[in-house]
């Protein structure tokens, strides 16, 4: 892989991560509708949208062979439900100020993954991420001590989303086609739902104003741009490269929550915060340790 090609593939990466990080900005224009509404329009609308991205990039649609496979087609069933319960918990928190826990929830999702590894696959941890559960951990007590309760927004994204990308590896199919078929699941339930809306009077899409609707639209491209971006990186870079910049769309909306949109930030939440960077950071000497000794034997 030439220098040029690598330089490009992080340029796509960065560009979906910070894609990502700026998501809560395009569900804070919508939060006057429901999250339920919006998540079946951006169901609805990514299709159309992942369509012609396949048509754009001359990448041939296998939607038939896929779902002719059961195996590919039962993991990609549960994978669908997985990331659509993502997309309603992300959604719904966004919209009732909760954008910090979202935050919380992406940053604690690559030690989510380590367990899942533990718990499923057996296998065997080094000194360094054992210490990263340790400060996950110490983090999510520090929340349940503090205010009495379990941080569900921020567990409920980081097991979801660890549970659908441990799925989607094993899956056997690339990731435009795989997500086609993953919303096209969802959609029968997103297209009943905007028609019950409509049924009883409670829909918002074609009922307010344009920029409504154009919003609700938009959430194809949001949802669907990003994803080939990730694709095109992951090809391009290695694998510890796309750890290392997973931090950042949680970074970002971290910002946006403390310092665009108010969102109050304790010393407590601070705390917690503190402890799983801490986490992440012991995660991330291993990768980047081996990254420089593989540059070093070019």
């Amino acid at each position: 892989m030439t220098k040029q090609s690598e330089l490009s593939g992080w340029l796509f990466g960065l560009s979906a991560f910070i894609w990502w990080g700026f998501g809560p900005v395009y569900f804070k224009a919508v939060e006057h509708v429901s999250a339920l509404e919006i998540l079946a329009h951006r169901v609805a609308w990514t299709i159309p949208v992942t369509l012609l991205l396949l048509a754009l990039i001359k990448k041939p649609i296998t939607f038939v062979t896929i779902i002719k496979d059961r195996r590919l087609f039962t993991g990609l069933l549960l994978s669908s439900l997985l990331i659509s319960v993502n997309w309603f918990i992300f959604t719904w928190a966004v919209t009732h100020d909760q954008i910090l826990a979202t935050s919380l929830g992406y940053f604690i999702n690559p030690i989510m993954s380590i367990i899942m590894g533990v718990i499923i696959l057996g296998e065997r941890l080094h000194k360094f991420q054992w210490a990263a559960v340790a400060f996950v951990i110490l983090g999510v007590l520090n929340q349940m001590i503090n205010y009495g309760e379990i941080p569900w927004i921020a567990l409920s994204l980081a097991t979801s989303f660890a549970i659908y990308g441990f799925i989607k590896k094993k899956l056997l199919v690339d990731s435009l086609n795989g997500f086609l078929v993953e919303t096209t699941i969802a959609l029968p339930f997103a297209a009943g739902y905007i028609v019950w809306t409509f049924v009883e009077g409670q829909a918002l899409f074609l009922q307010i104003d344009n920029s409504t609707d154009l919003l609700l639209m938009a959430g194809g491209i949001v949802t669907a741009v990003p994803l080939i971006l990730f694709a095109i990186a992951a090809k391009k870079i290695p694998l510890s490269g796309m750890g290392f910049m997973q931090f950042v769309a949680p970074s970002i909306t971290f910002i946006l929550a403390t310092q665009v949109y108010g969102e109050p930030l304790s010393f407590e939440q601070l705390l917690s915060f503190v402890f799983i960077w801490i986490g992440l950071a012991l995660y991330m000497i291993n990768p980047i340790r081996d990254q420089l000794r593989q540059k070093a034997k070019i």
